[in-house]
């Protein structure tokens, strides 16, 4: 029987088109082509009719029949190797950035660090280094706590060791149980105080210090203070400082050096706390520097002059009152005998009482209880200048106080507030 055309496969001696496979895909098709091929090679070596059907399903579209895939393990979050200012750091200067070093990139958005108390500024990422730029200068005298966030840095997971080698795949570290809380890291450091110069600008503006300051310029110092406390510059001016009053005192000018913390600093300071109502301990921390510059704010000008007490120990003795460039008062002195000297040397008035009572055991082993001694200001320690009952006065006679008459000391009282130096000496 002759067969048709159509069972072999081609019509009127034409040659035979070839099958056609329907793309359904990349890659994923070619199994299922291959599979086709070889069932139609089957049929048409049974002489059988050559049939085919092949379908893209969305379970195999686009994915490699018998491959596998793989995915990059997250990034391992980096460690802090190392902060700048370290823990536990004292004086850190005001104007100091703060840095942390990583073990590696931290990922990107991760959570920078916090200060606590918050510092206005700004964090920037330069590779394993994360650097903080304040705004303004840090505050004086703060304790900050630098945090830095367990997403940001937590201590290294390592792989484990492989027995063969190196692991066939990536090792992620394991996640941490559900309940366990990441600690962060956590570093304390202390900000300086304002520098000794800028104190003495604004106790020299305000007139506290027997000197005047000039900044840079020849502009006015205290005009150019801010009005607002808050916004007084922390940050020391360059000028100069210069005699306020002719006929300085010697012994005023040996006790002073700009930007050192001297007596005449340590006095400057008692009586500008004494005004303000603050503990006369001579020392600015941030009770007094807020003080300070609230005064400066409200232009709020100190004393009207500048007193200062000499002792001379030189027979007869004698105290001198200097004030503003002038000796304006003088009395006859008695200082401590032997055994029981006044010590020399400067010291400001950091207590004085109208009358008080006076107790103690003199050289001599005797016991005294006195009342009601007059126009007392207590300059070092025990000792004080005050007025006593002498029938003389001009040599050693007390237990290491300065004695004036009565009357004397009542005039004098008046000229030795609290921060008043008293220079005993030749």
């Amino acid at each position: 029987m002759r067969a048709t055309p159509e069972e072999h496969g081609h019509r009127d001696g034409k040659k035979k088109k070839p099958l056609r496979l329907l793309r359904a895909g990349a890659a994923g098709t070619a199994g299922l082509a291959v599979a086709a091929v070889a069932a139609l090679s089957a049929q048409s070596a049974s002489g059988g009719p050559v049939k085919a059907t092949i379908s893209a399903t969305p379970h195999n579209v686009g994915h490699d029949v018998g491959t596998t895939t793989t995915t990059t393990p997250p990034r391992p979050v980096p460690t802090v190797v190392a902060v700048s200012p370290g823990p536990g750091v004292q004086d850190v200067a005001l104007g100091s950035t703060v840095k942390v070093l990583l073990s590696s990139v931290p990922q990107h958005g991760a959570p920078m660090p916090t200060l606590v108390p918050p510092v206005a500024g700004r964090w920037s990422v330069s590779g394993t280094e994360l650097t903080f730029v304040p705004s303004a200068q840090l505050e004086p005298w703060r304790t900050e706590t630098l945090t830095v966030p367990p997403a940001l840095a937590v201590p290294r997971l390592v792989s484990p060791p492989h027995p063969s080698g190196p692991p066939a795949t990536a090792f992620t570290p394991p996640a941490p149980a559900p309940s366990a809380k990441l600690a962060a890291f956590q570093s304390s450091f202390t900000v300086a105080g304002v520098s000794v110069t800028r104190e003495q600008q604004l106790l020299a503006e305000l007139h506290y210090l027997p000197l005047r300051w000039r900044p840079a310029g020849g502009s006015p110092a205290l005009g150019a203070e801010a009005r607002a406390p808050d916004a007084v510059s922390t940050a020391a001016r360059p000028g100069t400082f210069s005699w306020r009053y002719p006929n300085v005192p010697a012994s005023l000018v040996a006790d002073w050096a700009p930007g050192q913390y001297n007596m005449v600093m340590r006095g400057a300071v008692m009586a500008f706390e004494s005004d303000h109502g603050l503990t006369a301990d001579g020392f600015v921390g941030p009770q007094v520097w807020a003080a300070l510059t609230e005064a400066v704010a409200h232009r709020e000008i100190g004393p009207a002059h500048y007193d200062y007490l000499m002792v001379s120990e030189s027979l007869p003795e004698r105290l001198v009152v200097w004030q503003d460039g002038s000796d304006v008062y003088q009395a006859p002195a008695n200082t401590g005998v032997p055994g029981a000297a006044t010590a020399t040397g400067t010291y400001p008035v950091y207590e004085r009482f109208q009358t008080t009572t006076m107790a103690g055991t003199d050289v001599d082993g005797t016991h005294y209880d006195v009342q009601g001694v007059p126009w007392v200001a207590y300059f070092n320690g025990g000792d004080a200048v005050h007025g006593y009952w002498r029938s003389a006065f001009g040599y050693p006679q007390s237990n290491g106080c300065v004695e004036l008459p009565i009357s004397d000391a009542a005039v004098v009282w008046k000229m030795d507030p609290v921060g008043t130096l008293v220079y005993v000496g030749q």
